[in-house]
């Protein structure tokens, strides 16, 4: 066994023994959680507030100083949960009061091993599954099979994977067969490639159209801008950048796709209407879009570039060009540039001839369903928009000649191809989960929540986030690690009285949208992220050379962006 293998090992059993030994030694701590809940009354003046769709009235509701909670009685002799009633100044508030439970620093273990392990093994599933085992240890679920299938047969888990494994692969699959998205590509450089400006433009341009991101998004913009781009002296680290910048930023900007979905089961905070909602996670998510500063200056930097007029270059990427435009040397002297012949194979049907409008008119049916039913009950229908987008895909392909056999052939060969990120979700899902059950959400709330200033927590989550992402090569991943932590906590510090209650939802939007861009930010810059991986193979880039010459204009971008948030803090709550 080689020693870097066996040191992995001895690491995954050390964090699984440690887990037992937290679940057979170790009793967990006891900690009141007071949640401030946003209530409203109804035709006959009861008061009310809504979970998980339904009404749960307030009738019950004890007095604050009736209250064993705010008599400080002792914790074991609490109820396990209680409704309280104030009232001041005429003014009625309610509260929650409950009985939490966490394992103090350990109850950060899942997360703490699915980074540790991913930054050592680089291997993402094995991580996250280590990491979501750990936790369901700790709870004293030792059939961690029947556990993990427990946490997965819920409503949000199997709609990603309807959503992320057989539609969105399914209609990949048949875009790549049928060379759709590939004569897309080639239109697109066949008429608007003059130069090296028009090309660089080119490239960031089909990063905003492909804006499902990642994988997708990485490989066909790479591939079919690259022969263009090295006939104009570009450099394969400029190409790159472009690329791996307008994969996963626009994503999260035009979150016309699967986004919304999946980080909407991560962010339901009790007692908060706003949040109350599947339907108001996914408008809260679109509310916040605006507020993803990196996201946006991320975008807009490559667009500057693109036209080469840059906010800023780096002296790598600056270099780079100056070497390029020169001597046409595309690569750095003594690179190793990533293979890319096999990730631009298309592998059409004989006599088959594709046609830009196969690509063109389900793309259009996605955007005008999602964007429609976003406008017309204020949250978009992706299922459906996907859905249908997916079988005009299919019914195109039969009537131009595809068997149909050929045409589902295809889409289960796409599905294949996202198999290793569903996977990756599934189990991001799970540790998620299994995080917020051994408490760690609890103890992040109880130690920082009463000493951390307002104006400090976003720039915290947005540290906390990178480290993560970096580390896991995942943004997903961080998602579902990160948001059942933070948003308890954001709200906790909302409603500490340091900020007037009309600011506590924005607020809430600014730690949401640091969240969501340091894990992008993190993800990005990750040398074991699956889109750097790609952004470097299909622009034929040596992917360390891709990573240091993208990570001081992330940086930066960054930067401006943590500027913005401070002024949004500072003069708007």
């Amino acid at each position: 066994m080689k020693k870097k293998t066996f040191f992995e090992a001895i690491l995954i059993v050390s964090f699984l023994l440690l887990a037992f030994g937290l679940s057979k030694y170790t009793k967990p701590n006891v900690a009141i959680q007071e949640i401030k809940l946003q209530h409203e009354v109804d035709e006959q003046g009861q008061a009310y507030y809504t979970y998980k769709k339904k009404k749960v009235f307030l009738d019950q509701a004890v007095l604050w100083e009736q209250s064993p909670f705010t008599q400080k009685g002792e914790l074991d002799e609490l109820p396990e949960e209680q409704f309280l009633k104030k009232i001041e100044d005429e003014k009625t508030s309610y509260f929650q009061f409950k009985k939490a439970y966490h394992f103090n620093f350990f109850s950060l273990l899942p997360a703490l091993a699915a980074i540790v392990l991913c930054f050592f093994t680089r291997e993402p599933i094995v991580s996250l599954t280590v990491g979501a085992a750990c936790g369901a240890i700790m709870i004293g679920s030792y059939h961690f099979p029947e556990y993990t299938v427990e946490m997965l047969a819920q409503k949000s888990p199997a709609k990603t994977l309807v959503l992320y494994l057989w539609l969105l692969g399914g209609l990949l699959g048949i875009w790549q067969r049928t060379g759709a998205s590939l004569a897309f590509a080639n239109f697109m450089t066949e008429k608007f490639v003059k130069g090296p400006r028009s090309a660089k433009l080119v490239a960031w341009g089909l990063g905003v159209v492909f804006f499902q991101g990642g994988t997708i998004s990485s490989v066909l913009v790479g591939t079919s801008v690259k022969p263009v781009a090295d006939k104009e002296n570009i450099s394969h680290e400029e190409l790159s950048y472009i690329v791996d910048s307008t994969s996963s930023p626009i994503a999260s900007q035009l979150a016309f796709n699967a986004w919304p979905g999946y980080v909407q089961a991560f962010i339901y905070v009790p007692g908060v209407a706003f949040l109350a909602t599947e339907l108001d996670r996914i408008d809260f998510f679109f509310k916040s879009v605006p507020f993803c500063f990196y996201a946006i200056f991320a975008v807009l930097g490559t667009f500057m570039l693109s036209i080469e007029k840059p906010w800023f270059t780096c002296k790598r990427l600056k270099e780079a060009k100056k070497r390029s435009r020169e001597t046409g040397e595309l690569d750095a002297p003594n690179s190793e540039p990533l293979a890319v012949d096999e990730l631009s194979n298309v592998d059409m049907p004989k006599g088959y001839n594709p046609h830009v409008i196969e690509f063109l008119l389900p793309l259009f049916t996605l955007l005008g369903v999602a964007i429609g039913t976003y406008v017309i009950y204020d949250s978009p229908d992706i299922l459906l928009a996907f859905g249908l987008a997916f079988a005009l895909s299919i019914t195109m392909a039969v009537f131009k000649g595809m068997e149909i056999q050929e045409t589902i052939k295809a889409a289960v060969s796409g599905m294949k191809g996202v198999l290793g990120g569903s996977i990756v979700l599934l189990m991001a899902f799970v540790t998620g989960a299994v995080s917020k059950e051994v408490g760690a959400g609890t103890y992040l709330v109880e130690i920082i929540g009463g000493d951390v200033s307002y104006m400090l927590l976003p720039f915290i989550l947005f540290l906390i986030s990178i480290v993560i992402a970096f580390s896991t090569g995942s943004s997903w991943g961080t998602y579902a690690v990160v948001f059942p932590l933070a948003m308890p906590l954001a709200w906790s510090i909302a409603n500490s009285g340091a900020i007037p209650a009309e600011s506590a939802m924005l607020f809430m939007t600014i730690c949401f949208a640091c969240v969501m861009d340091g894990s992008v930010f993190g993800d990005q810059c990750s040398p074991v992220s699956d889109t750097t991986v790609l952004s470097s193979m299909s622009t034929g880039c040596d992917l360390m050379d891709h990573v240091k010459s993208q990570a001081p204009q992330a940086i930066f971008a960054a930067s401006l962006a943590c500027v913005v948030w401070f002024i949004c803090l500072a003069f708007f709550i």
